[in-house]
Parts: structure tokens; sequence; C-alpha cells
């Protein structure tokens, strides 16, 4: 008779107030999944510890060390065979794997440090997480770049640690393989993007009476930078390049996860008024999936403006329901998504403000023939992205685990 293998599949969450028919049932309203199998949740108390505003100061090494407390709290209450990490808590892995006794691997959708994060600090530059007063200092900046490459070489020890890496695009794995050193087991596993829901989508055909709407897609937070986007279309409405009655709106589209996303929204309509765009620019906070599709049915350009965006499942949305993306010149847009399809054109990248700007124009000046001509190179191009291209790379990388 032959030996038959079950598996039991265990998800370790923070989520206290839900239960896990609720979780499952959130995914399938929201991503339309369906599991097959029976999953068991395991419920951890000491997400807290892992949360940035429990560390206003050293937020790195804070929030490491607390995953590593949840992660003992974890195994406490179950010891897998195989811990597959995909929530970027790399202290967890020499935890599970010496005191666990578990093979390990992980999935890195943003390293926590990166060699982009220790030249902005070098450079001196201020970003959402590199403050004013820390620039402006040289005391500090150099105490700071310190820190993070203290901090960076124990992070490569520790996610070395891992013995399969799975990373989300190119840019993800040229930091991956800079600060952990461990290229025989780290491959790029795209992650799954259900492109046929936004594929679905009809491509309209535009008409002299057209209306133009430029959406943005992605979480209000701070380093997706929507005032840039609001600033970059002040910019566009001032120069008054269209030749059209009707000015094009700006959408915002995100969720909002707590009140400080809240507020940051509140400090963009207000950003409106000071810039005087108010009218045309409209904010969708936690909308139905089905009214998402249609604003993006009916837009012209997808917005995209986080710098070094390290994969942007919401940019290959944008580009699978026909709309023709503009993003930020680096990261995966760059690397791996915006880029040439068999030699033809999927999109536009810009570097700051006045390329932003600029290409927005022309984008709106494009005949609309060469226009629908980008839509369907973009949508072509992205059916690599999709959940069964996902799938496939996924379980041939953890196959190793399993052995």
């Amino acid at each position: 008779f032959g030996c038959i293998t079950y598996a039991i599949y265990v998800v370790y969450t923070g989520d206290k107030d839900v239960t896990g028919e609720q979780i499952i049932e959130g995914a399938f309203r929201r991503f339309n999944i369906k599991l097959t199998h029976p999953v068991k949740f395991v419920f951890l108390e000491k997400r807290y510890l892992v949360e940035a505003s429990l560390y206003p100061h050293f937020t790195l090494l804070g929030q490491s060390l607390g995953s590593v407390f949840l992660g003992w709290e974890a195994l406490m209450k179950c010891v897998p065979d195989v811990y597959i990490d995909s929530m970027g808590y790399a202290f967890t892995l020499p935890l599970f794997k010496y005191l666990g006794g578990c093979h390990v691997g992980c999935y890195v959708h943003y390293p926590t440090i990166s060699t982009d994060m220790l030249s902005v600090v070098r450079n001196q530059n201020a970003r959402f997480n590199n403050a004013a007063f820390i620039t402006s200092n040289p005391l500090l900046s150099t105490l700071k770049l310190v820190y993070y490459y203290l901090f960076g070489f124990v992070y490569g020890l520790v996610g070395s640690r891992s013995d399969v890496i799975m990373v989300n695009s190119s840019w993800t794995l040229n930091h991956i393989l800079s600060l952990w050193r461990a290229g025989a087991c780290t491959n790029i596993v795209y992650p799954p993007c259900d492109v046929q829901m936004f594929l679905d989508i009809p491509l309209h055909k535009e008409n002299r009476t057209t209306e133009y709407s430029i959406v943005s897609l992605g979480q209000f937070r701070p380093e997706k930078d929507h005032p840039l986007q609001i600033r970059v279309f002040a910019k566009f409405l001032g120069k008054k390049t269209m030749g059209q009655q009707s000015l094009p709106k700006l959408i915002l589209i995100g969720g909002c996860r707590n009140q400080q996303d809240e507020q940051r929204v509140n400090r963009l309509k207000k950003l409106c008024e000071e810039l005087g765009v108010e009218k045309n620019v409209e904010f969708k906070v936690n909308i139905p999936f089905e009214e998402l599709k249609k604003y993006l049915a009916d837009a012209t350009i997808g917005l995209h403006t986080m710098w070094n965006e390290h994969f942007g499942i919401g940019i290959v949305e944008c580009m699978a329901s026909g709309t023709i993306i503009l993003a930020h010149n680096s990261g995966g847009p760059k690397l791996d998504i915006v880029v040439p399809y068999e030699g033809h054109i999927t999109g536009f990248l810009a570097d700051n403000e006045d390329d932003y700007s600029e290409t927005m124009a022309h984008i709106l000046s494009l005949s609309p023939e060469k226009r629908l001509e980008i839509r369907q190179n973009a949508r072509q191009s992205v059916s690599r992205f999709a959940d069964q291209e996902f799938e496939e790379a996924f379980l041939l990388s953890v196959e190793p685990l399993f052995k």
C-alpha cells in the first residue's frame, strides 16, 4: 500500500478581533481566493511589538527585536516542520531554524533596509524616513549611517539563515543579494496579480467627447508620495495645454489602515485647496472592488509616484485595465513592469515634478490610435504576472523545503 502524507497548513496572525472563518471569507471577497484545503489559524497576542508607532526612534531595530518576541510566542503555540515568512520578519528565521528545528524559507516583498536607504543617509537627502533635522546635522547623519550599516550587517546575517529565499522583483533581488549574499538559494517570484479580473474590462474607443481622468491606485501611506501627485497635477493644469473644454480629473483611490492614514488624506485635501485644484481632485477611500474597476475602466492615465517601489501590483492592475501608466523611474516599475513588450512601448516613467507634468501632457497629446496601441501593448505584457505564473514559480522555489 502507498504511503499517504497529510499536510496541515498553519497561518500565524495578530488579528485577534476576527475568526478564522472571517479571514477566509475576507480573502474570497477581496481577492477572489477560495481555499480547497482547510487552514488552521494561530492567533498571537504580541503583535503590538512590531508596530512602528511603538518605536518613535530606532524603529528598524525596535520592530526587528519585537518580531523575535512575537516569533517566540508563535513558536510556543505551534512548532511547524516548515516555516515560511512572508511578512518581512527576517529576525525570526534563525529562531525557527535553530530553536524550532524547522526548514525555513521567506518571501521578501521589501528589504527591511536597502543600499538605497544607506545612500539617502550618506548623501544627507531628506525623505519620509530621513528627517530634515538629521540631514542638516553632519554628526547625526554620521551616527545614523553607522547605525544603518550595523543593522544591515545583522540583517544580512539573519536573512542568510533561510534555506529558500524568494524575492518579488529585480530591485528586491539586487538588494537582497548585496545584503544577504545567498545567491544560490535566491529566486525571483513575481507576486500574484489577478490580471484576468482587469483584462475583462473592455477597452473603450475614445471620441471627441471623452473626458480624461487620471487615476492613482495605492494605500495612503507616506512612501506613496501622494503630495507629489497633487503638485504634478496642479502644474499640469497650470500649463493649460489641453485643447478641450473640460479639464481632466485626478482620482486618488486607496485604503486607509488607521487614523494616521485618515489624517494624511485630510492633509492632502488641504494641499489641493492651497494649490487651487480641489474641484478637479477626488478622493475614493476604501471603495469596493467593483467601483475601483469602474474608475480604472474610464481612466486614461494611471499615476504612480513612489520612489523605489519594490514591485507595484497597482501598476500591473492599471496596465491590465487599459490605462496608460506613468510611474517613477526606479525600482520594480523601471526594472520589471514598465518595460518594452516585443519591442513596443508599454507605458512611461518620470523622475521629478517637471518630468511627470510634461509626460502627462505628452500622453494626452497623443492620438487616440496611438494611446490605444500603448494600452494594448501594456495589457499583453502583464500576463507574465498572472496568478498561475506565481503559483508555478512559488511551488518550484519552495520544493527544496519539503524534501
